[in-house]
C-alpha cells in the first residue's frame, strides 16, 4: 500500500498580510517569484491567488521596464 504524503496547503502571502498593492520596487520580493531563469513562477508553485498574481505580474513588467530587474537572467 502507499502512503499518502501530507503536504502543506499553499497560501496567498499578499492576502496574509492584507497587502493591497505589490512595490515594483521591492526586489526582495519580486525576486521570489522568478525562477532562476527570470521567468515567473506559477500560481499552483507559489500559491498566490488569482488577482494578486496579476499585480505581480504587473509589478515585474514595470521592474523590468525601468531596469531594475533584467529581463534574461544570465
Amino acid at each position: 500500500m502507499q502512503q499518502k504524503r501530507f503536504q502543506r496547503r499553499k497560501f496567498c502571502r499578499f492576502c496574509a498580510e492584507k497587502s493591497e498593492y505589490i512595490d515594483y520596487k521591492d526586489i526582495k520580493v519580486l525576486r521570489s517569484y522568478l525562477t532562476e531563469r527570470g521567468k515567473l513562477l506559477p500560481r499552483r508553485m507559489t500559491g498566490v491567488c488569482a488577482k494578486h498574481q496579476r499585480s505581480l505580474t504587473e509589478a515585474v513588467m514595470r521592474a523590468r521596464n525601468i531596469a531594475i530587474l533584467s529581463f534574461v537572467e544570465k
